[in-house]
């Protein structure tokens, strides 16, 4: 049996992070995927202001965008209805997650990270690995970065989430032809699903469409998928459908045991109202890998997670905002009064844009909101 002091499972943008960040630490780290990157992966793929500085402070290079369509205007929609056009915003880069996620995995292995991808896991415990080959690893901390079905989570709590509480979101990639990315803007729309949202955008040779929302109150997702590809030209007949659950707004208390970390979805560390993964992914890779550089370096793994939670705190107090602004922006007995005070305000559209940027946190943008919304709706929210 092989053994690492660090095996990270999962090479997605947390899970290469973590490699990358605890590799550059000196310790032995492995880094394990069922499959060889580069490999598609479903997502809307906004790469944001934020996700350009964890890429800087954890990969040590500057974000590159060569490979990215990169947009400075965005646009809000609410059932057909254009409510807003914003020019001249912090630039937004639309990822392929294929590239994107193979940079990230390069960066991980080019910094000491034993490459052990294209291996399925058969089993976990405290501390191995057995792949389905008979293959054994062993470590003295486990990172999960396997996403929303993670394995991790399912030996640590016996399923990965509940789907019924999650989102679920269904996506296609339009070709030039059908729509063409260089003549269309970043577009997000209200209401495209039930507490959720649509959205369009544009990348290298491609436009990404899809919708999402929690799972629950949205049983006819499909139909509102094809009733939002109906209002932007294009004929759902002709494609099919990709799904995948989103855990947004569910993120874990406790996310893993002892010496067993979960990071990005496998953690529930999706954001509430944008579904924006990706920068949480990185920074929670980036935060259990110095929690389990710290654990081992005082020889003591068992504590890693006790020192993971305490650095998670900021991130999942804001998600805890997030998810109670979320009622305000999506929940459907107050969309009206949401969508109306983003239509007359300026502030609250700039604020909102900013999220998506990653520029603004969800305290400033609440308390924003707050401040310019009915009187009903702020006692409502208060409650």
């Amino acid at each position: 049996m092989q053994n690492f002091d660090i095996l990270v499972i999962g090479a997605g943008p947390a899970g290469s992070a973590a490699a990358c960040w605890a590799a550059k630490s000196g310790l032995r780290v492995g880094l394990l995927d069922k499959a060889r990157f580069p490999r598609d992966k479903l997502c809307g793929g906004l790469f944001t202001g934020r996700s350009r500085t964890y890429y800087q402070e954890i990969f040590g290079r500057p974000f590159d965008p060569s490979c990215t369509v990169t947009r400075d205007a965005i646009e809000f929609w609410h059932d057909g209805v254009r409510l807003a056009r914003l020019e001249d915003v912090p630039a937004f880069n639309l990822t392929m997650r294929k590239d994107l996620d193979n940079t990230l995995f390069e960066h991980a292995c080019a910094a000491g990270a034993t490459d052990l991808t294209g291996r399925a896991i058969s089993g976990i415990d405290d501390t191995s690995v057995t792949l389905r080959d008979g293959t054994r690893f062993g470590a003295r901390v486990i990172i999960g970065a396997d996403g929303v079905n993670s394995i991790t989570a399912r030996h640590l709590f016996g399923k990965a989430f509940d789907t019924q509480t999650i989102g679920f979101g269904l996506e296609i990639e339009a070709t030039p032809d059908e729509q063409n990315p260089a003549e269309h803007p970043l577009r997000i729309d209200f209401a495209a699903a039930t507490w959720g949202y649509g959205w369009s955008f544009p990348k290298q040779g491609s436009t990404t469409v899809g919708v999402g929302g929690l799972r629950d109150p949205n049983p006819d997702l499909k139909a509102r998928m094809s009733d939002y590809l109906d209002s932007l030209g294009l004929d759902p007949d002709q494609k099919r459908f990709k799904g995948h659950h989103l855990p947004f707004g569910d993120f874990r208390e406790t996310p893993g045991r002892d010496n067993i970390l979960l990071t990005g979805d496998a953690a529930g560390l999706v954001d509430p109202i944008t579904g924006e993964g990706i920068a949480f992914a990185m920074k929670s890779g980036q935060l259990a890998a110095q929690a389990a550089i710290d654990a081992l370096t005082d020889n003591a793994p068992s504590t890693a997670l006790d020192r993971y939670k305490t650095s998670l705190r900021e991130m999942h107090r804001s998600l805890r905002i997030a998810r109670r602004l979320r009622r305000i922006i999506f929940a459907p007995r107050w969309q009206g009064a949401f969508t109306g005070t983003f239509r007359r305000s300026g502030t609250v559209r700039m604020m909102y844009m900013r999220l998506l940027a990653g520029e603004v946190e969800y305290p400033e943008l609440a308390l924003a909101v707050a401040r310019r919304l009915p009187r009903y709706v702020l006692n409502r929210f208060r409650r």
